[in-house]
């Protein structure tokens, strides 16, 4: 790590500022693959995130484990710096090494004010469309399995109202079976409340969801 990279690290907008006038360069990346750009989102510093833009810092720029600036300031919730990385064209469609999305990590970690501002991108709208290789690779997922996963009630109703089909599977099942799985009863509700299948007593006993009537309620089944 350089010491621009510290300085991003730190959020330390005036000595960003030194180093850069002194020559210091935006691209450069450290033993991580990562540049001053990924430190400052990570920390969630508008500021210091707005001068490395200007000074021409790559916004898309991928570190080894393949994320990007946006991949942390979305994991970690940081709306602002978000909403400064969008403006500049950065690419939520971008995955890194375990195939996930900024707009995947969003979902993951619950942050519904990051997700609802990257809907608003029409490069968004590829993600929450059902695929081909859904089904081919054990470690592929979805926004809407990772937000059921981790019992994100808010953001799974977010997802559901773009459209985004419910029972988009892959080879670990629908989003309701992460859930039940994960025992998130409230995102089980939820999503048999839209859910367009019966599913069989058996089914639900397996991923470990009584099937008595009163413990779950949903109006379409």
């Amino acid at each position: 790590m350089c010491a621009l990279h510290q300085a991003a690290l730190m959020s330390s907008d005036q000595m960003l500022l030194i180093l850069l006038d002194c020559g210091a360069l935006p691209g450069i990346r450290d033993n991580k693959g990562m540049v001053a750009l990924h430190y400052a989102a990570w920390q969630g510093h508008s500021a210091s995130v707005q001068l490395l833009l200007q000074r021409g810092s790559p916004v898309n720029e991928q570190a080894l484990e393949g994320e990007t600036p946006l991949h942390l300031a979305c994991q970690h919730g940081h709306f602002e710096v978000v909403s400064l990385l969008m403006n500049q064209h950065a690419d939520p469609t971008i995955c890194n090494k375990s195939l996930r999305s900024s707009l995947d990590l969003a979902c993951e970690h619950g942050r519904t004010r990051v997700v609802e501002l990257l809907l608003r991108s029409n490069l968004c709208q590829k993600l929450l469309e059902d695929s081909p290789t859904d089904t081919l690779d054990n470690s592929r997922t979805t926004c809407l399995h990772l937000a059921a996963r981790n019992g994100h009630g808010e953001i799974i109703q977010t997802l559901l109202q773009t459209g985004m089909n419910v029972n988009r599977s892959t080879l670990k099942g629908t989003a309701l079976h992460e859930a039940t799985t994960a025992g998130k009863t409230e995102a089980v509700k939820l999503l048999l409340d839209v859910s367009t299948w019966k599913p069989k007593a058996t089914q639900l006993l397996v991923y470990g969801v009584s099937s008595q009537p009163r413990q779950i309620r949903h109006t379409s089944l």
